[in-house]
């Protein structure tokens, strides 16, 4: 009995962790345009901006220098920061490839 109590809250764990790998692939995502400095906005996060697909996003980056980048037409790779947008802004984008076209 107690050999099947603890197959069953392995099985538990195990398909736990299996779902929440599936979950932070869907926020992966690929953007193109005009990489642009962040001016003044109402909104307070992001350190660049790009509009893809006649949509606006903030971008940051803790592994690219995003002013390599600058008036540059680009493709990036990147994954959506939880808990954005808020105050009416874009959704934040933690960037992680970039790709001059």
């Amino acid at each position: 009995m107690k050999k099947i109590l603890m197959l069953t809250l392995f099985v538990a764990a195990l398909s736990g962790c299996s779902s929440m790998q599936n979950t932070s692939g869907s926020d992966v995502v690929s953007l193109t345009g005009n990489l642009q400095k962040m001016g003044i906005t109402t909104y307070q996060y992001g350190t660049h901006t790009i509009n893809s697909g006649g949509r606006p996003y903030a971008l940051k980056s803790s592994s690219l220098n995003l002013d390599t980048y600058l008036d540059k037409q680009v493709s990036l790779k990147g994954t959506k920061v939880s808990g954005y947008p808020v105050e009416g802004g874009p959704e934040l984008i933690e960037v992680s490839e970039v790709i001059v076209k």
